[in-house]
């Protein structure tokens, strides 16, 4: 993971590559919400409907995330997505085709919000792809209780940083250690995701996956009250170079990570 903060006013649209909103998909939507709801301040609105209900989360009445119903005969995994923002979604959508990845949902309108495109890459991790109309995405950073960095858990980086150089135009920045497989991904400079290549140690019934750190203001005190509210905490706080990092996962097993920045 690297430094890659925001500031509470980012650009009015997204430049393409970027993560620009991240989305869960439960079974329980009123019991996540309240989950979240008490986790992180989040309150709530409705959203797009396209994909059954769907609501936005708000924080200080700016749009941070999204949470939508999976449909009960679904048995798809419940999992924070990242996605990245496009200026063309059907070109992405083909690049994404011929570069190995898999297109499962879409291009599809989310009525005047934006067009949306739900794939994984070639070594199965699922991710987002949206075409701002309305919706811009993620409104603010930086503060806590809202997404501070994506970062994607998979086998090896190597010819998954290419897939993704190659549908979204980032440059790379390899990190220089012979035993860390990890590779930051920019977009005009600036990091904005990464890529960390665990081998073997994947979890066997997750696979590569995007993992989500949302920032908090104490990483022990967030990681208590998600206990309290039935979550689960995977790896405790412990200090990292970018701040103290909890790995949890909420009560219906969406993973995702806290992360107390250092002030």
């Amino acid at each position: 993971m690297t430094e890659a903060r925001g500031s509470a006013a980012p650009p009015a649209r997204h430049t393409p590559g970027t993560p620009c909103w991240v989305s869960l998909m439960v079974h329980g939507l009123a019991a996540t919400q309240e989950f979240y709801g008490s986790l992180f301040g989040w309150e709530f609105v409705p959203g797009p409907q396209q994909l059954g209900p769907y609501v936005r989360a708000l924080l200080g009445g700016q749009e941070v995330a999204g949470i939508g119903q999976l449909p009960p005969d679904r048995r798809l995994p419940v999992a924070w997505t990242p996605y990245l923002a496009s200026d063309d979604i059907e070109l992405t959508a083909e690049t994404v085709r011929l570069c190995g990845g898999t297109v499962g949902v879409g291009p599809l309108d989310a009525g005047d919000a934006g067009r949306l495109v739900i794939g994984s890459d070639p070594a199965g991790a699922v991710f987002g792809v949206w075409q701002a109309a309305a919706h811009l995405g993620t409104s603010v950073a930086g503060v806590p209780g809202t997404p501070a960095w994506h970062e994607l858990l998979t086998f090896e980086t190597v010819s998954v940083a290419k897939f993704y150089e190659t549908v979204f135009g980032y440059e790379e920045e390899p990190v220089g250690s012979a035993d860390f497989d990890y590779v930051t991904l920019h977009v005009g400079g600036r990091p904005v995701a990464g890529l960390h290549g665990v081998g073997h140690t994947l979890p066997r019934d997750r696979g590569p996956h995007w993992m989500t750190y949302f920032e908090v203001a104490d990483a022990t005190d967030s990681t208590r009250l998600l206990t309290d509210l039935g979550g689960h905490v995977l790896r405790p706080p412990h200090d990292s170079p970018h701040g103290r990092v909890a790995t949890v996962a909420d009560p219906e097993g969406a993973r995702f990570a806290l992360i107390e920045n250092p002030r």
